[in-house]
């Protein structure tokens, strides 16, 4: 437990724990999006699992990253005009649909992954990026200014989206509608194009949490994400609603799984514990998600379809 605590071990520890924040933060902040517009969608994870899926094969055919990423992107975008139509359209209940598009994601994207790959393959990973001047600052460099240009971005999409949701004609017709879309019709703001908007926004940014995933890792597998986006979809609740709350999860969930992944190489955790240690993660997340029930208001009409009357 000593060696822990050294200077170098707990940078490298918080730079782990930034890194594996990152798909959830995407995922997360585009969640927020859809259920501000009052769509929940628990699809999240299937999405992630085929974005991580396809963006991984380009990076393999290709040897381009940002094309994988544009891959991630496209592959959460067409998933997002799916669930826009099932729910937005045809107005299906918004869990079951979204339980819907995690099977299908998690399924295609392991016959795809058997069919067209097969066997596990290393693909290139997103280089470190660092930022100049501030990356050679002692120690604080290293742990936080040496990373992905996609950690960047998801970092800098916290205070841009709090803006957006605030200040801008769109967020404020994002949260209108999420809160009474009757009023918001009568108002003449369109109930439809907004929550599909939001939902094409969430659902791309859960692309390109899928492509970050796969690329920081540069290997695939089946069920890679592992729930991860489910977390995410609880992550929204943690943060009420709000981008700089669900940062903080995001990086409270990163670092702790940072720390168990540390403890385990340094045989401090026990052969025997390590999987019930791989779960503190998931358990710290339930047990703050209970202590904030009922401290927190979802948006009024979430999981509400809308039609007029």
């Amino acid at each position: 437990m000593r060696d822990f605590f050294t200077v170098s071990i707990l940078v490298a520890t918080i730079a782990s724990g930034i890194r594996l924040a990152t798909p959830y933060l995407l995922a997360g902040l585009g969640e927020t999006i859809g259920q501000r517009s009052g769509v929940l969608n628990l699809g999240v994870d299937g999405v992630m699992q085929l974005s991580a899926f396809f963006s991984y094969w380009a990076v393999l055919e290709t040897d381009n990253l940002w094309l994988g990423m544009v891959i991630g992107l496209v592959v959460g975008l067409v998933m997002g005009v799916i669930y826009a139509v099932v729910t937005v359209v045809l107005k299906a209940q918004q869990g079951i649909s979204g339980i819907g598009i995690f099977l299908f994601g998690l399924g295609f994207s392991d016959l795809m992954f058997r069919r067209q790959v097969g066997t596990p393959k290393p693909a290139n990973q997103l280089p470190e990026i660092p930022i100049p001047l501030l990356s050679d600052i002692p120690w604080v460099g290293e742990a936080l200014f040496e990373h992905s240009v996609v950690t960047y971005a998801a970092f800098a999409t916290v205070p841009l989206l709090a803006w957006m949701l605030r200040s801008t004609t769109f967020g404020m017709n994002i949260r209108a509608v999420g809160e009474n879309p009757q009023a918001a019709d009568s108002l003449g703001v369109s109930v439809a194009w907004n929550r599909t908007f939001a939902i094409l926004i969430g659902n791309g940014m859960a692309g390109l949490a899928g492509a970050a995933l796969v690329l920081e890792l540069g290997i695939f597998q089946p069920n890679l994400t592992n729930g991860l986006g489910f977390i995410a979809v609880a992550l929204v609740y943690f943060g009420a609603w709000r981008p700089v709350g669900i940062m903080s999860g995001a990086l409270l969930y990163g670092l702790v799984a940072a720390v168990v992944l540390q403890w385990k190489a340094q045989g401090i955790i026990p052969r025997g514990a390590s999987d019930i240690a791989a779960m503190a993660p998931a358990v710290l997340t339930i047990l703050a998600l209970i202590i904030l029930a009922g401290r927190v208001q979802a948006p009024a009409a979430l999981t509400r379809p809308f039609s007029r009357h």
